[in-house]
């Protein structure tokens, strides 16, 4: 493994030049993306001296991946690799820390149902918390660290008897009939059929030093009818104890037959223990609050909330909400960005945050009391973080590296040490694709940014042939980021080029930007391809506009539809992964 020191800025976009390393011998393939190793969920301890990720695993003989937790102690300045800390052949996930720092938490299904685990974070045999007849979902530690809550997918007639829920899932096994009578929808989400059960939250206690595993647990959402974390891609980051560990809030939605197209997630303060009702503390804001994280006193709940309901990529806004008086501030409202997750600062005087921008996907600071919006790492996509007061973890990817572990301070500028290697050290003899950003005068005169990346076999005076691929959402972006599954450099691992356009009604634009394309899914975007297309041929000579093939899926699949009947004239070949053909 190749530890090294990285200054910030790094020089992710140093020009045009491929990024093939002396040794590389062939191009980036879809066997390689399969078989790499892939880091996540970084978590420090309390102190900021350990850092606890998660490492997926292909084993390339029986093609089967495991994913198991590793540690590296950040105090020590040796060259030494992480160190393996959950047993080797475990399936686990979601790592926390205990309050004190000593035993690290997870999930993992090696039981049969997914539970619970404990470790000590100095190594050591793994600890069952958690008995569960059911899968735990999520889960967060009590901030005294004595109780957990989960979420569990239960039907709301079984409560907190998850015997009862597995029970009646054995019976529709087992049934000789398979039909289901739906009288509101969700019928199915994305890609989870709906069969009666909401993901609900509980609260356990956890056993004590050589104590059986828990088996009981105490429901705090049976009144409430919605899923909390939502689904199908909720987590842990959707629900927060308060400091006294007395409460919890939660986004939920609950809308009735109205739920499927409605944004209206509220944030409710759940009693920890299931006696009081839920209160719902942002009922007078109708479009989508989320992300809630207390102050260390437990008087102001931070937060995330767009104002528009019924519009799913609104913008979401930092919000503060004083829980004794209820008045409700924008921390920043001139901060024309949409913010993700939030960690809160040591001191109280700092929300951190991630959000898109132009192309990339940056860590903020945004100081409370101004709002002022400040860049800590940025080039490249951010996809988890953690702090542990001045110490911060992150996972970072590129147009050429999936995510990649850093350490350093959270003070803009500071130096970064990279925990695990980059995709290009994992693959020494593959060449990757040089990547650059650039950009043109698009629909209505606006700058519009794209992306071209060059083969792995470049050679300058050549031309080669193209792929035009266009991104999905309608709202979102191909920046400078990895994909698992729209991955430009599978396409310049074979011989060709890329060019990706964030066309009007991309993200990390401005919201004005992103709003363009609503009401007009074939014109704008449409005339920003073709405008876009136009540019880059002008700029990069190496592209061979006449041996081009436009790509897309979801939305991009409906523009190439659209594309097949109003631009289809440069094109060798159009290709839509489920596109639709109407809007």
């Amino acid at each position: 493994m190749n530890l090294r020191i990285a200054l910030l800025p790094l020089c992710l976009l140093a020009a045009l030049p491929a990024t093939a390393a002396t040794a590389a011998t062939r191009g980036f393939e879809v066997r390689d993306m399969v078989a790499l190793d892939r880091v996540s969920s970084p978590v420090l301890a309390p102190g900021g001296g350990v850092v606890v990720f998660a490492q997926r695993q292909m084993d390339k003989e029986v093609t089967k991946a495991t994913t198991g937790l590793w540690m590296r102690n950040l105090l020590t300045r040796d060259m030494a690799p992480p160190k393996r800390l959950t047993p080797e052949g475990w399936n686990v996930n979601s790592p926390s820390f205990s309050p004190d720092g000593k035993t690290v938490y997870f999930l993992s299904a090696k039981s049969g149902t997914q539970q619970l685990y404990s470790i000590a974070a100095s190594g050591g045999a793994a600890r069952q918390l958690t008995s569960f007849a059911l899968d735990i979902g999520s889960y967060k530690l009590s901030p005294d660290g004595q109780r957990v809550a989960f979420s569990a997918d239960t039907f709301a007639e079984c409560k907190a008897d998850f015997a009862c829920t597995q029970k009646r899932l054995d019976g529709t096994k087992a049934a000789k009939s398979s039909g289901v009578v739906y009288d509101k929808l969700f019928v199915r989400h994305w890609d989870t059929w709906s069969d009666g059960r909401r993901s609900r939250l509980f609260v356990a206690g956890l056993p004590a030093a050589k104590a059986k595993a828990v088996a009981t647990a105490v429901s705090l959402t049976d009144s409430l009818e919605g899923d909390a974390p939502s689904k199908p891609f909720g987590d842990a980051s959707e629900y927060a104890w308060s400091p006294d560990g007395q409460s919890l809030v939660a986004g939920i939605r609950v809308e009735g037959k109205g739920e499927a197209w409605s944004t209206n997630f509220d944030l409710y303060r759940l009693d920890a223990d299931g006696v009081d009702a839920p209160v719902n503390l942002t009922a007078a804001n109708k479009a989508w609050d989320a992300g809630p994280v207390f102050s260390a006193d437990g008087q102001t709940l931070f937060y995330r909330a767009m104002k528009r309901p019924g519009f799913e990529a609104d913008r979401f806004a930092l919000m503060s909400l004083d829980l004794g008086s209820g008045q409700v501030r924008e921390i920043a409202a001139h901060w024309d960005r949409s913010a993700d997750g939030i960690v809160l600062s040591q001191d109280g005087k700092t929300l951190y945050t991630t959000a898109q921008d132009t192309g990339q996907h940056p860590l903020f600071a945004v100081e409370i009391a101004t709002g002022k919006a400040e860049q800590v790492v940025g080039d490249g996509s951010i996809s988890a973080f953690d702090i542990a007061g001045d110490t911060l973890a992150f996972t970072r990817n590129t147009l050429d590296s999936g995510d990649q572990l850093f350490t350093g301070t959270v003070q803009p500028g500071a130096p970064l040490r990279a925990i695990s290697p980059s995709t290009g050290e994992r693959l020494p003899d593959v060449a990757f694709g040089g990547f650059e950003q650039f950009q043109f005068k698009g629909a209505g005169g606006d700058t519009v940014h794209g992306y071209v990346v060059k083969p792995w076999n470049y050679v300058e005076g050549n031309k080669y042939p193209v792929a035009f691929l266009i991104h999905g959402g309608p709202q979102g972006s191909f920046g400078n980021g990895w994909s698992y599954r729209w991955n430009p450099q599978t396409y310049a691992g074979q011989g060709y080029a890329v060019v990706m356009i964030d066309f009007h009604g991309s993200t990390g634009y401005g919201q004005a930007f992103t709003d363009a394309i609503s009401q007009d899914w074939g014109g704008k975007p449409l005339e920003d391809l073709q405008k876009g297309w136009a540019a880059a041929q002008k700029k990069y000579a190496f592209l061979d506009g006449k041996n081009a093939c436009a790509l897309g899926a979801s939305y991009g699949g409906y523009m190439v539809n659209w594309i097949a009947g109003n631009w289809n004239e440069p094109w060798k070949c159009l290709v839509n992964h489920d596109g639709v053909f109407d809007t």
